[in-house]
């Protein structure tokens, strides 16, 4: 189990639990049962780097704690 934070730059920082085999799109629905947007809104990238959503954390190599970005489409 691993915690990802998710700073979407408006003030708001969101801290999800999930597991590092989840998909993206697993993260995605996890963070809009949170924010109350919906999951095909959302935007998670670091830097230049968007992430897809069948991949799973695992293969982007994203770790307990780290922090990644989110945008709303």
């Amino acid at each position: 189990m691993i915690e990802v934070v998710l700073n979407d730059r408006l003030g708001k920082k969101v801290r999800v639990k999930c597991n590092d085999d989840d998909t993206i799109g697993d993260l995605k629905k996890l963070v809009a049962a949170q924010t109350g947007t919906r999951s095909e809104k959302i935007r998670i990238q670091k830097w230049y780097n968007i992430y897809k959503d069948h991949i799973t954390l695992k293969d982007y190599e994203i770790h307990d704690g780290m922090g990644l970005e989110l945008y709303y489409n």
